[in-house]
């Protein structure tokens, strides 16, 4: 088996923007032939966008696979708006661009950010989905987020600007008044701290406008509970069990800490589990992009006469 388990470098057969909301463009693109199984990849952040790399998890010989840059990230305009940008607005897109693609139903591909949008979406759509292949599960909890937010470094100014509150901000709502503000020097510090997390060297140059635009919207997503009920995820599960899934999980994951995944795994107990004793967080990386790659041939057959 060699070491890189990805698909060789394919191009987007086809690349538009659609109208979503009041004045939301999404792009969205396809690779992969048009009478392939058809698959919806949902990116991480949130606020990241797709790249080009992430086609390499599926096989353009047989998936019709679809991309969409989320509300305010990567492609889609305007780049940073949070403006009619919460998950129900998400996964009311993901809908809209199944019906207008004239898909009936597909497999869902989420990790990360990715899995929480997944499994909302086939918690309201489940007739819309075949099955879900689910990465570095996070389900938008208060405990997640503050995990995820411990040892951020301390940013001058913690006191809300025009502010007599004696009351220090959090670090959290700290950095998100200043990200939010367009603070050049918070957002760098929130991308570095994540860079971090997964083992890769800090920012050489301030933050370009795509880095600035996914900070924005992760401190609009993280500082409003992921726009979700407590336990909103958990309890849904009934509605989409019957489905066939797989659940990925890389045991030492700095960013989505394998807690989630077993809470999970234990409400959602007919998902097949793949759990990954040395794999981190990275989509591409070697162990999870080879489970990702078998996990989806393994619900596409069993999807595949659906």
């Amino acid at each position: 088996m060699t070491s890189d388990p990805l698909f060789p470098p394919t191009a987007a057969r086809l690349a538009r923007r659609y109208r979503v909301g009041t004045g939301h463009l999404l792009y969205v693109e396809e690779c992969g032939p048009a009478s392939g199984q058809p698959v919806l990849f949902l990116h991480g952040g949130p606020g990241s966008g797709c790249n080009a790399a992430q086609r390499r998890l599926f096989d353009p010989q047989r998936y019709r696979a679809i991309f969409i840059d989320q509300r305010g990230a990567g492609r889609s305009l305007p780049l940073g708006e949070t403006a009619e940008n919460t998950t129900p607005d998400l996964v009311a897109d993901c809908e809209e661009i199944r019906e207008a693609l004239g898909i009936d139903s597909w497999i869902v591909v989420g990790g990360s950010w990715g899995s929480l949008l997944a499994l909302v979406y086939a918690q309201l759509y489940p007739e819309s989905v075949r099955g879900l292949v689910l990465r570095g599960i996070f389900l938008g909890s208060h405990e997640e987020i503050a995990a995820y937010a411990a040892g951020l470094p301390q940013l001058a100014g913690d006191f809300g600007e025009n502010s007599r509150s004696t009351v220090a901000l959090t670090p959290l709502a700290n950095y998100a008044r200043r990200i939010l503000a367009e603070d050049g020097e918070a957002t760098r510090a929130w991308l570095n701290h994540e860079r971090q997390l997964l083992g890769e060297p800090p920012l050489d140059s301030p933050p370009d406008d795509r880095q600035q635009a996914k900070a924005r919207v992760q401190m609009h997503y993280l500082t409003n509970d992921c726009f979700l009920q407590p336990g909103q995820l958990l309890a849904g599960v009934a509605y989409l069990r019957h489905l066939p899934g797989v659940i990925i999980q890389g045991m030492v994951d700095p960013v989505c800490p394998p807690s989630a995944a077993q809470s999970l795994r234990r409400v959602w107990p007919e998902a097949l589990w793949m759990p990954l004793p040395s794999a981190g967080h990275g989509a591409l990386s070697p162990p999870i992009a080879r489970a990702t790659i078998k996990a989806l041939d393994w619900v596409a057959g069993r999807t595949a006469v659906n």
